[in-house]
């Protein structure tokens, strides 16, 4: 009778499926099955979200995968999570291990490595656990927070709702608009000015240049001129002015005796008198003054 019989054949096929579908699953779960970890223990008082083949990471580094979740049943008694990690891997003393969670959901383990590097955690060892915030963590925090504000932001929403509203602000917006017209148009005419300033100021830099230069050559001449000497010429005038004021004021002279003496004056207003009165005799009879005869008789 053969061994290998039909019903064999068929017993042998489905031990061979069971085994590879059991590792398969095993795999797709992440885990290593030819593996040599360590295998180290993390106790945790909440695992919430954390389920085996979770990945473990050091500094952002995979170095193993939790194989295993244990719980104690003992009051007071901790989550035991059994990882697998890579032998390489040296934690001192003091490390730990947080479950942290990214945006997407996705649950890991965080190896903090800190302590003594001295002393490190031996194979089979304890390590303890805790649990991350993440952002859904810190959103939860953040919601009573949010709450008290929130009746903040509606009465500042109807606040800026009733200003929006206000007609005032639709003026001041119009005026605004207008201002900005306003300095549009003066933009224009500062830049026209600066163009002509550019335009027009060498040539009176120039003209400034020739005033300075005529400037300069009048102060050479009033420097060269002897002041001294034409302040002396002034004071010794003025010494003349006051001489001859002088001598008028005094009876000295023919014009002091012509201001002071009245005889004088006189004597000259009976001369200028007589030389008229000879004028006007002499205009009415030249002949008495004058004698022309042709036969030497003489016209009485």
């Amino acid at each position: 009778m053969k061994f290998f019989t039909k019903e064999v054949k068929i017993a042998l096929v489905a031990i061979v499926g069971i085994v590879v579908l059991f590792y398969g699953l095993q795999f797709l779960k992440g885990l290593d099955l030819f593996s040599s970890d360590d295998a180290y223990y993390v106790a945790f008082d909440d695992v919430s979200g954390l389920s085996p083949s979770a990945p473990v990471y050091a500094n952002g580094y995979r170095v193993g995968v939790v194989k295993e979740i244990v719980y104690d049943y003992q009051p007071g008694g901790k989550i035991i999570a059994v990882v697998g990690l890579d032998k390489q891997l040296r934690m001192p003393v003091g490390s730990h291990a947080v479950i942290d969670s990214d945006l997407l959901g996705n649950i890991k383990i965080n190896l903090v490595l800190d302590g003594d590097p001295l002393h490190l955690i031996g194979k089979g060892d304890t390590i303890p656990g805790g649990a991350q915030q993440g952002l859904m963590g810190k959103v939860g925090e953040m919601m009573p927070a949010v709450e008290r504000i929130v009746p903040k932001l509606d009465s500042i929403m109807t606040s800026l709702n009733l200003l929006l509203a206000d007609p005032a602000l639709r003026n001041v917006l119009h005026n605004v608009e207008g201002m900005t017209g306003n300095l549009n148009a003066t933009s224009v005419e500062l830049r026209a000015l600066s163009a002509r300033l550019n335009r027009d100021v060498p040539g009176l830099m120039t003209k400034a240049d020739g005033v300075l230069t005529n400037t300069e050559q009048l102060t050479a001449h009033l420097s060269a001129v002897d002041v001294a000497a034409t302040m002396a010429k002034v004071n010794q005038t003025l010494a003349n002015v006051e001489q001859m004021t002088q001598r008028l004021n005094s009876n000295e002279g023919t014009l002091g005796l012509l201001m002071r003496d009245p005889t004088l004056y006189q004597n000259l207003n009976n001369t200028v008198a007589a030389a008229d009165s000879l004028l006007i005799d002499l205009k009415a009879h030249p002949k008495r003054y004058v004698h022309f005869s042709v036969f030497g008789k003489k016209d009485k």
